[in-house]
């Protein structure tokens, strides 16, 4: 008898969150990728994970893509005899760039896609897939972004039918000469610690300011009035607390706003820093003065000018391996 074995294959791109007044609600897409593979096997478990700080990922069931698989498989009531899920890991992890985001959607869509193959059912939409990552993360931004591609505003209602969140996102496209220089420092912040010294109730005035902020950046974004970046990427709710988790950040800050950047933020929840400026800019010499200010603080960094990811998530379809 011939058994046969499917496979399939995520390409999802990192994700920067908050964008400064943001807070998860606002995401934006980024040039660098994970990769997640899922194979079917006669028997057995079997988790690998390649790539950077491929160290810190666990190779156990308590490996979240793993877990993500899995979710999907019970929706499906579908027991596969063995599996072998490997993670390609290209992005930093524990810094604030999405790397759990991308895991999540690489195991959701992994195995959506060969359960799809498998017995020629209907594929979970976008917005499902959307509402079982936001279920993993507690909050729809980063998956959001990974996701879709581009900016990406989401906002989140508690459940749906299923018991899952309910998320509304909308992808909007930013200019194409925007950059983004990464600089990230050699230490991990979790999102737990970086939640943890948030107050747990604001200002009636500093709500409006981030509400009149985060508007306001949507708008320069897709109206191409990036100009306004210092202006409508300013924050009063998470990164005045946050900033003092991460040493040097002022100093990184106005290197980089020094050497020409549009504005500056923490990437998620650190401790990652990110600014934005035109292709047209000095883009090397604003991440050399962020690596510098860094130093200066006692920390080495690694720093990559990434442009804006407008395609999302790409699934390979399943390929086929008969076995006798």
């Amino acid at each position: 008898m011939t058994e046969i074995y499917l496979s399939a294959t995520a390409k999802i791109p990192a994700s920067t969150t908050n964008l400064g007044p943001g807070f998860d609600v606002l995401g934006i897409g980024l040039s660098l990728y994970s990769r997640v593979i899922l194979e079917e096997k006669a028997s057995g478990t079997k988790i690998i994970c390649l790539g950077e700080d491929s160290e810190k990922i666990p190779a156990t069931p308590d490996n979240i893509a793993y877990q993500a698989v899995m979710k999907i498989f019970d929706h499906f009531n579908y027991q596969p005899p063995g599996l072998q899920l490997t993670i390609d890991n290209g992005i930093p992890a524990i810094r604030g760039l999405g790397g759990s985001g991308t895991a999540i959607l690489g195991g959701l869509l992994t195995a959506n896609s060969i359960c799809h193959q498998r017995f020629g059912i209907e594929s979970l939409s976008c917005s499902e897939i959307l509402s079982f990552a936001t279920e993993f993360e507690g909050h729809p931004d980063n998956v959001a972004a990974s996701l879709l591609g581009g900016v990406v505003v989401s906002a989140m209602e508690h459940s749906n039918k299923d018991n899952l969140p309910s998320v509304m996102s909308i992808k909007l496209l930013p200019p194409s000469d925007l950059r983004l220089i990464v600089a990230i420092p050699d230490f991990t912040l979790t999102t737990q610690k970086a939640r943890s010294v948030l107050p747990d109730s604001v200002n009636f005035s500093d709500a409006v300011f981030n509400i009149g902020r985060s508007s306001l950046l949507v708008a320069a974004l897709v109206t191409d009035n990036l100009d306004l970046l210092a202006t409508a990427m300013q924050d009063q709710l998470h990164q005045p607390y946050r900033a003092k988790l991460i040493p040097g950040f002022n100093e990184v800050f106005e290197a980089a706003m020094s050497a020409g950047a549009l504005s500056v933020s923490l990437s998620g929840a650190g401790p990652t820093m990110i600014a934005y400026a035109r292709s047209s800019s000095n883009t090397k010499k604003i991440s050399e003065r962020m690596t510098y200010a860094f130093k200066n603080n006692g920390l080495n960094c690694q720093t990559q000018i990434l442009s804006v990811d407008i395609n999302g998530t790409k699934v390979d379809s399943p390929s086929r391996k008969s076995i006798l």
